[in-house]
């Protein structure tokens, strides 16, 4: 099986390493296409020097890793390619934030980051909304806004990702710059707006996508050679989770979600409403209890009079913001229970600045704040929330998740799943596996033997 396995990884570095030297990955500069139809994987924008620095130590360590496969097996390979990305990640702070995280994905789109061979262990593996999740670790909306990467990040070994926010029509957001570093904090300030591609793009990609996936289970073939069909979402292994959004001129929020609901929820593994960032004007005043609760009853009839089938509609959740009042929670919590809400994601960014962040300089700019920096804001927010929905509803904590050990602490104050977005931005593809394994030892350290035994376990 050794044997096998080097031969396999030796002819994915051989593969890899051809990829890389017979295409040119810094093609023209590209800005978010409001072309509708445009399927087609991302192209990395022209940065000279510091491109071709990047691309240098890329050939490089799939040159070595080719000569490394030869003496490993899969599982050892496996580990070193996500190690390796360790070196490679330092370079993308030399780039400017935003051209930084379109290279990010447009890498994820292409294949050209690590994929995790090696399964999960049986104690990270639960099920939620009737969904089984191989881990409890996901990737939160705003990083593949427009679904242009969901198999590569899948592939990274994230238990569920969010693409999103999707907008009913495109639009650019806010002007540029509009990402800020605050990477002695390990925080990231932003006002990007909902740039998005749309929804008549965002669908053609899911739709091909989930097409892929029904083609791979039914013949019995999967994407890649060799490669076994995972169980999973509708996007292939891992769940998929589609967040909507408003334009920002649109006058009717509710006619939006529900534009987004009739395009996209067939290939959503769940549906989220964000009602939370504070990029676009007004859009916090729908967390109000009776705007709120106008607005999901909407969206709800939307989903419920589609046609589904024997696996019913996809869940739907609400993100809501960290920087409301207890009397706001409360409201939140008691529309949740009167309407069956599915889940709430808690939270998304802050327009606060907590410290260490308020003698940065950059903490002036103005936007949502994500990072370290909010952990606590967040995290206290989660349990809050779990105490007042009395552990009824699943709830999705994210905020300032950067080890296992802080996403062991959202699970034992609430949450049923967690997502890092700032920490991922920073850390790059080895903290997935490192966020696993740490939080496997914290499950085993405190007696747990799986994740459902230890979610809110602050309360007991």
């Amino acid at each position: 099986m050794a044997g096998r396995a080097a031969t396999s990884s030796a002819k994915w570095a051989r593969e890899f390493l051809f990829r890389r030297v017979s295409s040119n990955p810094l093609g023209a500069t590209r800005n978010c296409s409001s072309v509708p139809g445009a399927s087609s994987a991302p192209k990395v924008p022209h940065f000279s020097k510091k491109g071709r620095i990047l691309t240098g130590a890329t050939i490089g360590l799939a040159i070595a890793g080719g000569a490394y496969v030869s003496t490993a097996d899969e599982a050892t390979f496996c580990g070193w390619l996500f190690n390796a990305t360790k070196v490679v990640n330092p370079f993308f702070a030399l780039l400017d934030a935003e051209f930084a995280h379109k290279l990010a994905v447009s890498a994820a789109a292409r294949g050209w980051v690590p994929r995790e061979k090696r399964p999960d262990p049986a104690i990270l593996g639960l099920e939620v909304w009737g969904r089984k999740f191989s881990n409890p670790i996901g990737l939160a909306a705003g990083f593949d806004k427009n679904a242009e990467a969901t198999e590569g990040l899948l592939g990274m070994g994230f238990g569920f990702v969010e693409v999103g926010s999707v907008t009913p029509v495109p639009q650019e957001g806010n002007p540029k710059p509009r990402i800020f570093r605050l990477s002695e904090d390990g925080a990231i300030i932003n006002r990007c707006g909902f740039n998005s591609e749309g929804i008549v793009v965002v669908a053609k990609r899911l739709g091909a996508q989930h097409g892929k996936r029904m083609l791979a289970e039914t013949s019995g073939t999967s994407s890649s050679p060799g490669e076994e069909v995972k169980p999973g979402g509708k996007s292939g292994p891992g769940i998929l989770g589609v967040n909507l959004g408003k334009n920002k001129t649109s006058e009717d929020a509710a006619a939006d979600y529900v534009q987004g609901v009739h395009n996209l929820s067939q290939y959503a593994d769940y549906l989220v409403i964000n009602v939370s960032s504070p990029n676009t004007a007004g859009l916090r005043m729908l967390q109000g209890r009776k705007q709120l609760k106008d607005l999901v009853k909407k969206v709800q009839a939307a989903r419920d009079e589609m046609q589904w089938g024997d696996e019913g509609p996809p869940p739907l959740l609400v993100k809501i913001a960290p920087d409301l009042s207890r009397g706001e929670l409360e409201d939140i919590a008691a529309v949740a229970l009167a309407l069956h809400l599915d889940g709430l994601i808690i939270s998304n960014t802050t327009v606060s600045r907590p410290d260490p962040v308020t003698n940065n300089p950059v903490a002036t700019e103005a936007g949502g704040l994500s990072g370290k920096p909010l952990f606590a804001l967040s995290t206290n927010m989660l349990r809050e929330m779990y105490t007042l929905t009395r552990g009824k509803i699943p709830l999705i904590g994210c905020g300032g998740v950067s080890s296992g050990e802080d996403a062991y602490k959202k699970i034992r104050a609430g949450a049923t799943l967690v997502q890092l977005y700032t920490g991922f931005a920073y850390g790059g593809p080895a903290l997935i596996p490192q966020i696993k394994e740490e939080l496997v030892s914290c499950l085993e350290r405190d007696g747990f033997k799986s994740i459902h035994e230890a979610i809110g376990a602050d309360h007991r």
